[in-house]
């Protein structure tokens, strides 16, 4: 390999899913704010 800027010469070692990663990032994201937001309901509502 003597030409390390050929992108040819590059094997794609660890081929991604990038629309699933986006796709568990945001559920798991979304997941994460709803708990936060139960949570705080709940404790507005233990609070008052």
């Amino acid at each position: 390999m003597e030409n390390v800027r050929d992108p040819r010469e590059h094997v794609n070692e660890e081929p991604r899913d990038d629309l699933m990663d986006v796709v568990f990032g945001f559920g798991g994201m979304l997941g994460f704010m709803v708990v936060v937001f139960a949570v705080a309901v709940i404790v507005k509502f233990v609070i008052s």
